[in-house]
């Protein structure tokens, strides 16, 4: 985690989240410094918003709130249904892109 840790406060910093400034902020930490966990996890940001991931990630809870705390007709139960259905399907796949980002990260 700390590697990840390290790439949200630079970002927060308003720093480049680069192989040499992940590292240094790793060090400054007390951490032992894995070269190739640096180099996989500056890849896999690579073309990443953070502003942006933050930001659907923060709203995921808060859009599925609402749905939980009303009753519901039949209409909407099925309609209901037919989403958890769908998300679902894209659980699987992002339940495979974590065990991939979870290798990096030990």
């Amino acid at each position: 985690m700390e590697y990840i840790y390290s790439a949200m406060l630079l970002h927060s910093a308003g720093k480049d989240i680069t192989e040499k400034n992940v590292k240094k902020v790793l060090t400054a930490a007390g951490v032992d410094v894995d070269d190739a966990r640096i180099k996989a996890l500056t890849a896999s940001l690579d073309g990443v918003d953070i502003e942006e991931a933050i930001k659907n990630a923060a709203a995921a809870p808060v859009a599925a709130a609402p749905a939980a705390s009303g009753e519901a007709s039949s209409e909407d139960k099925k309609e209901e249904k037919k989403d958890e259905e769908e998300e679902e399907e894209d659980e699987v796949s992002e339940e495979e892109a974590a065990e991939g980002l979870g290798a990096l990260f030990g």
